[in-house]
Protein backbone atom coordinates (compact mmCIF):
# COMPACT_ATOMS: atom_id res chain seq x y z
CA UNK A 1 0.00 0.00 0.00
CA UNK A 2 1.32 3.44 -0.94
CA UNK A 3 2.50 6.18 1.27
CA UNK A 4 -0.23 9.56 1.59
CA UNK A 5 0.97 12.54 2.84
CA UNK A 6 -0.71 15.82 3.89
CA UNK A 7 0.09 19.33 3.28
CA UNK A 8 -2.24 21.16 6.20
CA UNK A 9 -2.10 24.45 8.00
CA UNK A 10 -4.11 26.16 10.80
CA UNK A 11 -4.50 29.16 8.74
CA UNK A 12 -4.45 30.52 5.25
CA UNK A 13 -1.91 32.63 3.89
CA UNK A 14 0.91 30.37 5.44
CA UNK A 15 2.68 28.97 2.19
CA UNK A 16 0.81 25.71 2.15
CA UNK A 17 0.01 25.38 -1.32
CA UNK A 18 3.45 26.72 -2.52
CA UNK A 19 5.35 24.33 -0.54
CA UNK A 20 2.87 20.96 -1.81
CA UNK A 21 3.27 22.07 -5.28
CA UNK A 22 6.62 22.74 -5.13
CA UNK A 23 7.78 19.76 -3.26
CA UNK A 24 5.17 17.46 -5.73
CA UNK A 25 7.83 18.83 -8.19
CA UNK A 26 10.58 17.62 -6.84
CA UNK A 27 9.41 14.06 -6.52
CA UNK A 28 10.93 11.51 -8.94
CA UNK A 29 8.96 8.53 -8.46
CA UNK A 30 4.95 7.59 -9.52
CA UNK A 31 3.04 9.78 -7.44
CA UNK A 32 -0.82 11.52 -7.41
CA UNK A 33 -1.03 15.14 -6.28
CA UNK A 34 -4.33 16.00 -4.51
CA UNK A 35 -6.11 19.34 -4.34
CA UNK A 36 -8.50 18.88 -1.59
CA UNK A 37 -9.09 22.36 -0.46
CA UNK A 38 -12.19 22.18 -2.87
CA UNK A 39 -14.16 25.77 -1.53
CA UNK A 40 -10.96 27.63 -3.07
CA UNK A 41 -8.81 25.31 -5.16
CA UNK A 42 -5.69 26.55 -6.45
CA UNK A 43 -2.75 24.17 -7.27
CA UNK A 44 -3.88 24.42 -10.71
CA UNK A 45 -2.74 27.63 -11.34
CA UNK A 46 0.75 26.77 -10.90
CA UNK A 47 0.55 23.14 -12.84
CA UNK A 48 0.73 22.80 -16.76
CA UNK A 49 -1.64 19.70 -16.75
CA UNK A 50 -2.75 18.02 -20.14
CA UNK A 51 -5.76 15.47 -20.67
CA UNK A 52 -7.71 17.24 -18.29
CA UNK A 53 -11.30 15.76 -17.59
CA UNK A 54 -14.35 17.22 -15.67
CA UNK A 55 -16.98 14.90 -14.46
CA UNK A 56 -19.96 16.26 -11.95
CA UNK A 57 -20.32 15.28 -8.46
CA UNK A 58 -23.58 14.60 -6.63
CA UNK A 59 -24.34 13.26 -3.37
CA UNK A 60 -27.58 11.64 -2.28
CA UNK A 61 -30.91 13.29 -0.89
CA UNK A 62 -34.00 12.13 0.21
CA UNK A 63 -37.51 12.62 -1.98
CA UNK A 64 -41.02 12.47 -0.61
CA UNK A 65 -43.58 10.35 -2.45
CA UNK A 66 -46.69 11.97 -1.42
CA UNK A 67 -49.07 9.42 -2.26
CA UNK A 68 -46.94 6.80 0.27
CA UNK A 69 -46.01 9.32 2.98
CA UNK A 70 -48.65 8.74 6.34
CA UNK A 71 -47.00 11.80 7.69
CA UNK A 72 -45.79 9.55 10.78
CA UNK A 73 -43.29 12.02 11.35
CA UNK A 74 -40.50 9.20 11.77
CA UNK A 75 -37.89 10.66 9.20
CA UNK A 76 -38.05 14.65 10.53
CA UNK A 77 -37.48 12.60 14.49
CA UNK A 78 -34.37 10.98 13.39
CA UNK A 79 -32.22 13.66 11.23
CA UNK A 80 -29.90 14.96 13.55
CA UNK A 81 -29.47 17.36 11.46
CA UNK A 82 -32.89 19.25 11.30
CA UNK A 83 -32.96 18.92 7.83
CA UNK A 84 -36.45 17.55 8.18
CA UNK A 85 -39.73 19.65 8.87
CA UNK A 86 -42.87 18.21 8.84
CA UNK A 87 -45.51 20.78 7.83
CA UNK A 88 -49.15 19.88 7.96
CA UNK A 89 -48.48 16.35 8.16
CA UNK A 90 -45.87 16.52 5.44
CA UNK A 91 -42.23 16.12 5.19
CA UNK A 92 -40.21 18.82 3.74
CA UNK A 93 -36.16 18.87 3.24
CA UNK A 94 -34.12 21.37 3.45
CA UNK A 95 -31.32 19.92 1.08
CA UNK A 96 -28.30 22.70 1.97
CA UNK A 97 -28.68 21.12 5.95
CA UNK A 98 -29.04 17.43 4.67
CA UNK A 99 -25.78 15.05 5.00
CA UNK A 100 -27.07 12.21 3.00
CA UNK A 101 -26.83 9.59 6.29
CA UNK A 102 -30.02 7.32 4.42
CA UNK A 103 -31.24 7.35 8.31
CA UNK A 104 -35.26 9.08 7.01
CA UNK A 105 -35.17 6.04 4.08
CA UNK A 106 -34.24 3.61 6.98
CA UNK A 107 -36.80 4.27 9.37
CA UNK A 108 -40.08 5.49 6.59
CA UNK A 109 -42.41 2.46 7.22
CA UNK A 110 -44.49 3.01 4.05
CA UNK A 111 -41.33 3.07 2.01
CA UNK A 112 -42.33 6.90 1.16
CA UNK A 113 -38.23 8.02 0.65
CA UNK A 114 -36.16 7.32 -1.97
CA UNK A 115 -32.69 8.61 -2.76
CA UNK A 116 -31.73 11.69 -5.64
CA UNK A 117 -28.27 13.11 -6.69
CA UNK A 118 -28.12 16.77 -6.19
CA UNK A 119 -25.27 18.44 -7.61
CA UNK A 120 -22.63 20.37 -4.82
CA UNK A 121 -19.27 20.82 -7.44
CA UNK A 122 -17.26 19.14 -9.80
CA UNK A 123 -14.04 16.53 -10.05
CA UNK A 124 -11.33 17.35 -12.24
CA UNK A 125 -8.45 15.01 -13.18
CA UNK A 126 -5.42 15.95 -15.10
CA UNK A 127 -2.21 14.66 -16.24
CA UNK A 128 0.62 16.43 -14.97
CA UNK A 129 4.36 15.33 -15.42
CA UNK A 130 3.28 12.05 -16.21
CA UNK A 131 1.68 11.70 -12.94
CA UNK A 132 -1.89 12.19 -12.07
CA UNK A 133 -3.58 15.60 -10.70
CA UNK A 134 -6.77 15.68 -9.20
CA UNK A 135 -8.68 18.39 -7.42
CA UNK A 136 -12.04 19.38 -6.34
CA UNK A 137 -14.71 22.44 -7.40
CA UNK A 138 -17.62 22.96 -4.66
CA UNK A 139 -20.37 24.63 -6.21
CA UNK A 140 -20.99 28.61 -5.20
CA UNK A 141 -23.08 28.43 -2.61
CA UNK A 142 -22.56 24.91 -1.17
CA UNK A 143 -21.50 24.36 2.39
CA UNK A 144 -20.25 20.70 2.31
CA UNK A 145 -16.84 20.55 1.21
CA UNK A 146 -16.22 16.91 3.33
CA UNK A 147 -18.12 14.37 0.60
CA UNK A 148 -16.20 16.02 -1.94
CA UNK A 149 -12.95 15.87 0.11
CA UNK A 150 -13.81 12.30 0.59
CA UNK A 151 -14.47 11.12 -2.64
CA UNK A 152 -11.04 12.72 -4.16
CA UNK A 153 -9.19 10.49 -1.23
CA UNK A 154 -11.01 7.40 -1.75
CA UNK A 155 -11.22 7.36 -5.38
CA UNK A 156 -7.17 8.24 -6.56
CA UNK A 157 -5.42 7.07 -3.79
CA UNK A 158 -4.00 4.04 -5.36
CA UNK A 159 -0.37 5.62 -6.33
CA UNK A 160 2.56 4.54 -4.64
CA UNK A 161 2.48 7.99 -3.17
CA UNK A 162 -0.31 10.56 -2.74
CA UNK A 163 0.49 14.06 -1.38
CA UNK A 164 -2.70 16.37 -0.29
CA UNK A 165 -2.71 19.87 -0.13
CA UNK A 166 -5.23 19.88 2.88
CA UNK A 167 -7.93 23.24 3.26
CA UNK A 168 -6.53 25.34 5.84
CA UNK A 169 -7.81 24.91 9.52
CA UNK A 170 -9.73 22.39 11.85
CA UNK A 171 -12.99 22.41 10.05
CA UNK A 172 -14.44 19.13 9.43
CA UNK A 173 -13.18 19.46 5.70
CA UNK A 174 -9.52 19.45 6.80
CA UNK A 175 -10.23 16.71 9.42
CA UNK A 176 -11.88 14.57 6.00
CA UNK A 177 -8.47 15.49 4.20
CA UNK A 178 -6.06 14.09 6.75
CA UNK A 179 -8.00 11.08 8.16
CA UNK A 180 -5.59 8.52 7.75
CA UNK A 181 -2.52 9.71 6.44
CA UNK A 182 0.54 8.53 7.39
CA UNK A 183 2.19 12.40 7.98
CA UNK A 184 0.97 15.47 8.59
CA UNK A 185 3.08 18.41 7.84
CA UNK A 186 2.24 21.40 9.17
CA UNK A 187 3.00 24.60 7.12
CA UNK A 188 3.08 27.69 9.85
CA UNK A 189 4.74 31.03 10.02
CA UNK A 190 6.57 32.52 13.29
CA UNK A 191 3.57 35.42 13.92
CA UNK A 192 1.31 35.77 16.97
CA UNK A 193 -1.61 34.61 14.61
CA UNK A 194 0.40 31.24 13.28
CA UNK A 195 1.38 30.14 16.38
CA UNK A 196 -1.89 30.35 17.89
CA UNK A 197 -3.86 28.38 14.68
CA UNK A 198 -0.71 25.58 14.69
CA UNK A 199 -1.71 25.21 17.87
CA UNK A 200 -5.18 24.23 17.28
CA UNK A 201 -4.05 22.47 14.12
CA UNK A 202 -1.47 19.88 16.34
CA UNK A 203 -4.35 19.05 18.68
CA UNK A 204 -5.94 18.34 16.03
CA UNK A 205 -4.11 15.79 14.50
CA UNK A 206 -2.85 14.52 17.92
CA UNK A 207 -6.41 13.55 18.45
CA UNK A 208 -6.66 11.81 15.40
CA UNK A 209 -3.97 9.68 16.52
CA UNK A 210 -1.41 10.49 13.43
CA UNK A 211 2.37 11.43 12.79
CA UNK A 212 2.82 15.24 12.49
CA UNK A 213 6.13 17.21 11.77
CA UNK A 214 6.27 21.67 11.06
CA UNK A 215 7.84 23.64 8.43
CA UNK A 216 8.58 27.30 9.30
CA UNK A 217 7.62 29.45 6.21
CA UNK A 218 9.38 33.11 6.38
CA UNK A 219 11.19 32.04 9.42
CA UNK A 220 13.32 34.90 9.59
CA UNK A 221 10.42 37.42 10.38
CA UNK A 222 9.44 36.41 13.90
CA UNK A 223 10.61 35.25 17.15
CA UNK A 224 11.20 31.75 18.43
CA UNK A 225 8.00 31.01 19.73
CA UNK A 226 6.93 28.47 17.12
CA UNK A 227 9.86 26.44 17.84
CA UNK A 228 9.78 26.83 21.13
CA UNK A 229 6.07 25.30 21.21
CA UNK A 230 7.07 22.73 18.98
CA UNK A 231 9.85 21.37 21.73
CA UNK A 232 7.07 21.45 24.38
CA UNK A 233 4.81 19.41 22.62
CA UNK A 234 7.51 17.09 20.56
CA UNK A 235 6.94 17.63 16.99
CA UNK A 236 9.58 18.09 14.83
CA UNK A 237 10.65 21.10 12.76
CA UNK A 238 11.85 19.76 9.74
CA UNK A 239 12.50 22.25 7.45
CA UNK A 240 12.66 26.29 7.62
CA UNK A 241 12.19 28.81 4.56
CA UNK A 242 13.51 32.16 5.21
CA UNK A 243 11.95 35.18 3.17
CA UNK A 244 13.65 35.39 -0.29
CA UNK A 245 12.37 37.95 -2.66
CA UNK A 246 12.85 35.76 -5.44
CA UNK A 247 10.69 33.20 -4.58
CA UNK A 248 7.67 35.86 -3.96
CA UNK A 249 8.37 37.35 -7.02
CA UNK A 250 8.55 33.51 -8.67
CA UNK A 251 5.07 32.69 -6.64
CA UNK A 252 3.74 35.86 -8.07
CA UNK A 253 3.96 34.93 -11.37
CA UNK A 254 2.52 31.75 -11.64
CA UNK A 255 5.99 29.76 -11.56
CA UNK A 256 7.35 26.35 -9.65
CA UNK A 257 9.78 28.47 -7.69
CA UNK A 258 12.18 25.05 -7.04
CA UNK A 259 12.89 25.68 -11.47
CA UNK A 260 13.93 29.25 -10.80
CA UNK A 261 15.44 29.43 -7.39
CA UNK A 262 18.05 26.72 -5.86
CA UNK A 263 18.58 27.71 -2.59
CA UNK A 264 14.58 27.14 -2.36
CA UNK A 265 14.82 24.03 -4.17
CA UNK A 266 17.99 22.39 -1.48
CA UNK A 267 15.70 23.21 1.01
CA UNK A 268 12.58 21.19 -0.25
CA UNK A 269 14.94 18.44 -1.01
CA UNK A 270 16.28 18.15 2.29
CA UNK A 271 12.86 18.52 3.68
CA UNK A 272 11.52 15.68 1.42
CA UNK A 273 14.52 13.23 2.69
CA UNK A 274 12.80 13.87 6.39
CA UNK A 275 9.45 13.26 5.64
CA UNK A 276 10.66 10.08 4.21
CA UNK A 277 12.50 9.33 6.98
CA UNK A 278 9.32 9.15 9.34
CA UNK A 279 6.80 8.07 7.00
CA UNK A 280 9.09 4.75 6.19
Amino acid sequence: MGKTIAIASGKGGTGKTTFAVNLASIIDKPMTLIDCDVEEPNCHLFLKTEAEEVSPFAVPIPKFDSDLCTGCGKCAKVCRYNAILLVADKPMLFPEICHSCGGCQRVCPSGAISEVPMPIGEIHSAVWKENRFVYGQLDIGQARSSPIIGHLRETFSEAELTLIDSPPGTSCSAVEAVRGVDLVVLVTEPTPFGLNDLKLAVQMVKKMGLKQAVVINRSDLGGQNVEEYCREVDVPVIGKFPFDRKVAESYSRGLIVVEHVPEFRQRCEDIWGKIMEIVQ
